[in-house]
């Protein structure tokens, strides 16, 4: 579980996204990130019992900065309202399919898979399922992953069939995906309660069998 301060230091955060309320509540923030990063090494070795490729990894590494990066942006709130980190095997930023925890107060959620592989690892991903659909969707219908993520999330989709694939191949829609993940709401109930870590592993383990036939798929990008 995590803490409701935790929660209420995000809330407030959100209500008050500026740099001088920030300073101030600096020794807060540091209380609270660092019990998110001992969360987040308890999430690294429940993983590790079913993706070995976890084991290793430092929960700093997974972690995101909580500093939004605002060159680009016309929001210039200057901090993220979350607290979010990726296991993934070879880390945060090896380009592999992970888990993903996102706590924010009222939109916290835990989600896994891919998001914004490189142009050689969707493609990869693409024609892994294009060769293997049949397993892919009988991954994607096992009861685990059905009662904790229903589908994968539809976004960000194209609208006809990807460049060098067939447009009547009968299970296109797979292919039209920009990113493989997948998501499950965590109320702020069930962040603060005993039985978050037993949930979130519980969605994770059934997110593996996807992550390792992406991993499969994106490894074969690299040859």
């Amino acid at each position: 579980m995590l803490s409701r301060e935790l929660l209420d230091f995000l809330k407030n955060l959100r209500e008050n996204n500026n740099k001088e309320w920030f300073h101030a509540q600096k020794p807060v923030y540091q209380s609270v990130r660092r019990e998110f990063e001992a969360y987040v090494g308890l999430l690294i070795a429940g993983i590790a019992r079913f993706d070995e490729g976890v084991k290793s990894l430092d929960p700093k590494s997974c972690m995101f900065r909580i500093n939004r990066d605002i060159r680009f942006s016309n929001d210039k709130s200057p901090y993220k309202k979350n607290f979010g980190a990726f296991i993934a095997p070879g880390g945060r930023k090896g380009g592999n399919a992970g888990y993903y925890l996102h706590i924010e107060a009222g939109a916290s959620f835990a989600a896994g898979g891919v998001y914004m592989p490189s142009s050689a690892a969707l493609k990869a991903i693409r024609n892994e399922i294009y060769h293997h659909v049949d397993e892919f969707i009988e991954i994607l219908n096992e009861p685990g992953f059905k009662k904790h993520f229903g589908e994968l999330d539809p976004i960000e989709k194209l609208k006809t069939a990807p460049k060098g694939f067939p447009k009547d191949f009968e299970q296109i829609d797979l292919l039209n995906h920009k990113h493989y993940t997948a998501s499950k709401p965590l109320s702020d109930e069930l962040v603060t309660s005993e039985s978050l870590t037993d949930e979130i592993l519980g969605a994770f383990e059934a997110l593996y069998p996807m992550n390792y036939f992406l991993n499969e798929a994106i490894s074969l990008s690299d040859e």
